[in-house]
């Protein structure tokens, strides 16, 4: 089983990763996500992330089979 990892917008950029799918196995929280794709890159401070469509914190669990989404601050109007 795999979880799907995406980034968006300026994260993306910075990162250099749109989208990937990882090994579950080790992946317990939303920050071990981030840590799995990222090599030694800290989270930046403003960033966001949703498990499955729905905002969360970074501490938050996540299962096989979860999609992780994150995302640089959105606004609008």
């Amino acid at each position: 089983m795999s979880i799907r990892i995406r980034f968006f917008a300026s994260l993306a950029d910075r990162v250099g990763i749109r989208e990937m799918t990882v090994d579950g196995d080790d992946i317990k929280t939303a920050e071990d996500a981030w840590k799995a794709c990222v090599d030694g890159m800290d989270i930046p401070g403003n960033a966001r992330v949703a498990i499955n469509q729905q905002y969360a914190d970074f501490a938050d669990p996540v299962k096989q089979g979860d999609e992780i989404a994150f995302f640089p601050p959105v606004t609008g109007g």
